[in-house]
Order: structure tokens, then C-alpha cells, then sequence
């Protein structure tokens, strides 16, 4: 008569995940938005008014500095818990 078949190591069992929830710094959100706004209103004053002092003498680059603010928040929004 043949023996029965044992299993010669335990069942996987993976490992337990920490149950600690990740918190954001305070300081991350405020950031986050105020970098969105500063983007959105830079690219908004240069079509608006792009004679203006400072922004008229950058020309197209207005664009880039906005759009560096708005990436800049998106960036931070992908760290919030």
C-alpha cells in the first residue's frame, strides 16, 4: 500500500504589510494648490497683459514658468496620503 502524499514545506504565506498609514506633511497640499494657482494666473496675466513690467520682457518664456509651476504641483499631488 503506498503512502499518502505530505507536503514537505508550509503553504506560502505572504508577508504581512505594516498596518501604519502614511500621513502627507501639512505644508504638501497648501503647496500643491498654490503652485496650480501661480501657474494658471502666470500664464493668465501674460495673455492678458504680456507689456506688463517683468513678464513682458520674457516673452514666450512666460509660458514655460507657468506651466513649470502647474507640473511642479501634479508632482506633489502624486506624494499626497
Amino acid at each position: 500500500m503506498p503512502k499518502p502524499k505530505t507536503r514537505k514545506k508550509a503553504v506560502y504565506t505572504p508577508p504581512q504589510k505594516s498596518q501604519e498609514v502614511k500621513i502627507s506633511p501639512r505644508w504638501l497640499a497648501p503647496t500643491m494648490v498654490v503652485s496650480w494657482i501661480i501657474g494658471i494666473l502666470w500664464i493668465a496675466v501674460y495673455y492678458v497683459a504680456p507689456t506688463a513690467p517683468l513678464i513682458g520682457s520674457l516673452t514666450n518664456w512666460n509660458l514655460l514658468i507657468g506651466f513649470v509651476f502647474i507640473i511642479f504641483g501634479v508632482v506633489l499631488s502624486t506624494r499626497w496620503r
